[in-house]
């Protein structure tokens, strides 16, 4: 399993311990290219998160999908090995905040 499979697999593990709706969009064909790896909604709350692993960030396609939910009112997020674990508390508690790379320094304050 690569780095970024682990990334989905432990995401995907906090959704539905959380009861979220959530899928994995699909880019081919007649897909949208840059769309996050996982949608869904909790609680009423669209959310779309873009998995990486280690340092990789998001293209700039991604990035601006991300800020087209962002913009609509839903929930981005850059999801990475540093706060994967966090999900359900950033949902949970529905904060609407991205960060690319880190979000300890946000989760330290809830």
């Amino acid at each position: 399993m690569t780095p970024e499979a682990k990334v989905k697999k432990t995401v995907v593990k906090h959704l539905k311990a959380m009861g979220a709706y959530y899928f994995y969009p699909a880019t081919g064909g007649y897909g949208k290219s840059g769309v996050p790896d996982i949608v869904g909604c909790y609680k009423g709350m669209f959310f779309g998160f873009e998995c990486k692993a280690g340092i990789n960030k998001p293209t700039p396609l991604q990035e601006k999908n991300l800020n087209d939910i962002r913009t609509a009112g839903g929930f981005d997020l850059v999801i990475n090995e540093a706060n994967m674990h966090d999900v359900h508390k950033l949902v949970a508690g529905g904060h609407r905040i991205h960060q690319t790379v880190n979000l300890s320094n946000v989760v330290a304050k809830l």
